[in-house]
């Protein structure tokens, strides 16, 4: 009778007869998994975030969104790629944590005290069980009412955005870009000075440069009214010989706003009950996307478990670049497989569930083909 140290608790080679050891078996990989997929997901969600701050942050710039809605925005991001970003984590946890357990020796003694599978895979199967229903509910309700929150959030900004008075010192673009104005400082009664504008009317430019401006809203906020003063006008196409300078007292500047309501509602916002009425294929591929999400957690959760198996003086990290590949042929193989489905080309029926079967059929291929190639080496040698 032998004893090991296994983390906080003792065994030893018969002890994993005892149902409570067994128990304390569980918690303590249910412990060492759940605490790694904790720091690897903390992990990619800062990457995530610091991805979602630089894109959000260059379309406020180019748009000229309020601060105030960049975090709320860069929040709604977060929501609507949690949903592929936990299992991904999970996976890479199981991994690591099942890779120093073998590193450690401390799965190999586990097996040889006889611990039955059951009592590995189960408290994986709970992790990955809990995991899969927050990404369920992330993928079938949140992150559809992230991204109508979204659309609301970049109208609203867009339209306080063509709205605002002009702030002294900074481009401003009106009319979908069509017209671009510029004021180098601000009167105290709101009369520009050094003023610069350029506008995109029937196919020609038109440069103008004033003294001074006004700027006015009509009523109903459709319109810019930009009023110069005491300035002058190029028209023509840049390279062409032929353009024309106008000087003016006073030049009035109509700009029409485009429309910014809220236009049809994103495949993406939909509610998921409302993706099965109807036949159109493409709610139909996001109906299947959004299942997808919580079958990838259970999926990949059971085939980390063998896949970061390790034999003796093998690095604990060593088949880490297996499950990566894996999760990377899984994704792009169901983001190909939903593209095909909207487009009518895989048959409505089989939806993604063959993208799942064939993950399922390539990782065990992966598992098992160390142990039959060995086998086949072997194949001569007769046992003693």
């Amino acid at each position: 009778m032998w004893h090991h140290r296994f983390g906080r608790f003792a065994y030893h080679s018969n002890g994993f007869r005892n149902p409570t050891a067994v128990t304390r078996l569980s918690r303590y990989i249910l412990r060492e998994t759940a605490g790694t997929w904790l720091a690897v997901t903390a992990v990619l969600v800062v990457v995530l975030l610091t991805n979602q701050v630089a894109t959000v942050l260059s379309r406020a710039a180019e748009r000229g969104f309020p601060s105030h809605v960049v975090l709320e925005l860069v929040g709604l991001g977060l929501l609507q790629n949690l949903a592929i970003l936990l299992p991904v984590g999970l996976l890479l946890g199981v991994m690591l944590a099942f890779g120093r357990l073998y590193h450690d020796s401390e799965m190999t003694a586990v097996v040889a005290c006889g611990v039955s599978p059951r009592a590995v895979y189960a408290p994986i199967f709970a992790l990955a069980l809990l995991v899969a229903v927050v990404v369920a509910a992330l993928s079938l309700h949140i992150a559809p009412l992230a991204a109508a929150q979204v659309e609301r959030v970049r109208t609203e900004a867009l339209q306080q955005g063509e709205f605002a008075p002009i702030a002294p010192g900074r481009f401003r673009s009106f009319g979908g870009g069509n017209t671009v104005f510029y004021a180098r400082g601000v009167q105290a009664d709101g009369t520009l000075e050094r003023v610069f504008v350029k506008r995109l009317r029937d196919d020609r430019y038109e440069i103008a440069v004033a003294d001074f401006a006004r700027h006015e809203i009509s009523a109903d906020g459709s319109v810019h009214v930009l009023t110069l003063i005491s300035g002058e006008r190029y028209e023509g196409n840049p390279g062409s010989p032929q353009f024309r300078i106008v000087r003016f007292a006073e030049n009035v500047i109509p700009v029409q706003v485009p429309g910014v309501g809220v236009g049809a509602q994103k495949i993406e916002a939909l509610p998921s009950a409302e993706l099965l009425q109807g036949a159109d294929p493409a709610r139909r591929a996001e109906w299947h996307w959004r299942v997808a999400a919580p079958l990838m957690v259970l999926i990949l959760a059971i085939l980390a478990v063998p896949l970061s198996r390790l034999r003796p003086r093998q690095g604990r990290y060593s088949r880490l670049w297996v499950a990566i590949l894996i999760y990377f042929f899984y994704i792009g193989l169901a983001s190909a497989a939903r593209v095909w489905l909207t487009k009518g080309e895989v048959p409505a029926a089989l939806g993604l569930w063959w993208v799942h079967g064939l993950v399922i059929a390539v990782a065990l291929v992966v598992i098992s083909a160390p142990g039959a190639l060995a086998r086949w080496r072997h194949r001569d040698v007769v046992p003693a």
